[in-house]
């Protein structure tokens, strides 16, 4: 039998307590706020204003007489935006909240009563505001994002010249590895200029490429029918326009860059990488490398599976400043990388990641990917460990927990990288294996003997 519990008579619930008597409560959508202030702040606690930044500057005057020192809320698309910017310069404490975490209860049906339930939980503090970088880090996360958009609109032009040329039956991508290299848009670029002789098109050939003239010259012949080729010269100028959108974009990031202060003027020089140059398309124009180097003092380059790309989408979406962020578990829960487990009753029902949008956490299983091809890393190692017991759906997720605190650890304590190698984790790996038989064959009263192995040679005739 269960043990009997005294419970004090003397503790009574006293319900909830107030902790932000001055809170408010906002309501946004695209043509209009609801607000709610506390009752007792103003005859009319609940009034509607516009989207407008005069609106939007009403709004905050209202906000000022009535009392109000913090407001929550909700984050819907990017109307929030204006209003968090402008409330937030005059000086109020904004709390960006998701949806999901106040509407489970039924019964508010209209804006009026969204925005009275927002200031009420957040009276109450049971609201919990959304993570968001300073402001510099926020400046470059919109030039990044605006990046990273324009490389996916490129990438679909780059998808139309392909599907032009297999209209033609121009079997370029037969020839060249990557259309968009220089011997690829050489030869685009001269069918749409009107050259149909697959010899001259193949002689564009750059040295580098491994297939001959005469293999190119043959996947070249194809029928160029004139709507096709209308076809290929609008793509092909639309990704020459994305391309030159890129290029402004990357000037305007730099710039960026070299506005936020480093963290320490006295860095030592930064190390040459050992990391071979992938040459890829995609890749910053600027030295991403050294002007994160300054941001962070140390070179997260140096992990294993990350590039430059990868690195400052991260540093855009996080900041450099870890507080919000108490340990790795905190940060890898944040990223949606770590285990959610449901226990009831002492059990645990599932274990699952939780779905996310999070570009920080979708740039470390990128990380992880590239991780997982390399043969000499300790993250490539852990990998195939891990794709044998759980699957590589599973292991890649696994990885890209293992690689997030690293990047963790090196931030906050700014230490170098250190890889312990494939063969070395290998090893390590082997070790605590046999401990763990050693420890289980000692509870049931048994000794790990080690295998004597017989060479056998064979007798000389």
């Amino acid at each position: 039998m269960r043990p009997e519990r005294h419970v004090s008579q003397s503790k009574t619930w006293e319900g909830l307590k107030v902790i932000h008597p001055h809170a408010a409560g906002l309501d946004i959508g695209s043509t209009e706020i609801w607000a709610a202030v506390a009752p007792d702040s103003t005859a009319e606690p609940v009034q509607v204003f516009g989207t407008t930044t005069p609106d939007l500057t009403a709004l905050a005057d209202w906000l000022k007489s009535c009392g109000a020192d913090t407001v929550a809320m909700e984050s819907t698309g990017v109307y929030w935006i204006p209003s968090y910017e402008i409330l937030q310069a005059r000086g109020f404490e904004v709390c960006v909240v998701n949806a999901r975490h106040f509407k489970n209860a039924p019964g508010r049906k209209s804006d009026i009563q969204d925005c009275q339930w927002l200031q009420e939980l957040h009276s109450v503090g049971l609201l919990r505001g959304s993570f968001r970088p300073e402001a510099e880090i926020v400046a470059l996360r919109a030039y990044l994002r605006q990046r990273a958009e324009l490389v996916e609109h490129r990438a679909a032009h780059i998808q139309h010249m392909q599907k032009a040329l297999a209209q033609m039956n121009v079997q370029l991508t037969q020839a060249v590895k990557d259309i968009t290299g220089v011997t690829g848009l050489s030869i685009i670029r001269a069918i749409v200029a009107g050259e149909r002789n697959p010899q001259k098109l193949a002689a564009l050939r750059q040295p580098g490429v491994k297939k001959t003239e005469v293999q190119i010259a043959r996947a070249l012949s194809g029928n160029y029918r004139p709507e096709h080729v209308f076809a290929l010269k609008q793509a092909l100028a639309l990704y020459d326009f994305y391309t030159g959108q890129l290029a402004e974009c990357d000037v305007e990031i730099e710039r960026q860059f070299a506005n936020i202060k480093p963290v320490d003027e006295d860095l030592p020089p930064l190390p040459p990488s050992d990391k071979s140059d992938s040459h890829s398309k995609n890749a910053p124009s600027y030295d991403a490398r050294s002007h994160l180097y300054q941001m962070t003092g140390v070179d997260l380059m140096a992990i294993s599976g990350l590039n430059a790309s990868t690195v400052q989408t991260i540093i855009s979406e996080i900041g450099t400043d870890l507080r919000a962020f108490p340990s790795e578990k905190h940060f890898c829960s944040w990223l949606g990388l770590a285990p959610h487990n449901d226990i009831s009753g002492g059990k645990v029902l599932r274990s699952r990641t939780l779905k996310t949008h999070n570009r920080a956490g979708q740039a470390f299983r990128m990380a992880a990917q590239s991780a997982s091809r390399s043969p000499s890393t300790a993250f490539g190692a852990f990998y195939r460990r891990m794709k044998a017991r759980l699957g590589g759906q599973q292991a890649i997720v696994a990885t890209a927990h293992k690689i997030a605190r690293a990047f963790y650890y090196m931030l906050k304590h700014r230490e170098p990288f250190h890889d312990l190698g494939g063969e070395e984790y290998e090893r390590r790996a082997r070790e605590r294996e046999v401990r763990n038989l050693d420890k289980r064959a000692q509870k049931l009263g048994l000794k790990l003997v080690p295998a004597q192995i017989t060479v056998v040679v064979p007798a000389v005739s």
